[in-house]
């Protein structure tokens, strides 16, 4: 039975996981065209095609990062709630929630290399874009 419903969240994770991916990607397509001139300028003035590539990188692995801070920060939130809820309706503290720092540390480092491989694709057409025709985007 357990191991059904483990099952259950790890699909339900998965999903989030792509969602997530997914979404992280479309900001960072949306960033690019936004900040198209400022791509041309950055080149124009000497940034090479690896330091806008890894400016996109960091970013998308940042909002990764923030996701995840938020993820764990409702996380602990719920399982707090649960523990003190069925604290007070069993009368017994058999139910504990307990989050090691290894564990945390793991889930931001997860976020973030999350959020820097979704923003892989839109990095590199990024770092790609000519001097020339990004100037003269509008």
């Amino acid at each position: 039975m357990f191991g059904i419903v483990n099952a259950v969240l790890v699909g339900i994770a998965a999903i989030s996981l792509l969602v997530g991916g997914v979404g992280i990607m479309n900001t960072m397509y949306t960033a690019v065209l936004e900040r198209t001139r400022e791509i041309g300028t950055l080149k124009a003035i000497g940034a090479k095609n690896s330091d806008v590539l890894l400016l996109f990188l960091f970013e998308s692995g940042m909002l990764g990062l923030v996701g995840g801070a938020i993820g764990i920060v409702l996380g602990f939130g719920i399982s707090k709630a649960a523990e003190y809820i069925a604290a007070a309706a069993l009368g017994t503290g058999l139910l504990k929630a307990s989050f090691s720092l290894a564990l945390v540390a793991g889930a931001l480092f997860f976020s973030f290399a999350i959020g820097a491989l979704s923003g892989v694709m839109p990095a590199i057409q990024a770092s790609r874009l000519k001097p020339v025709d990004a100037l003269r985007w509008e």
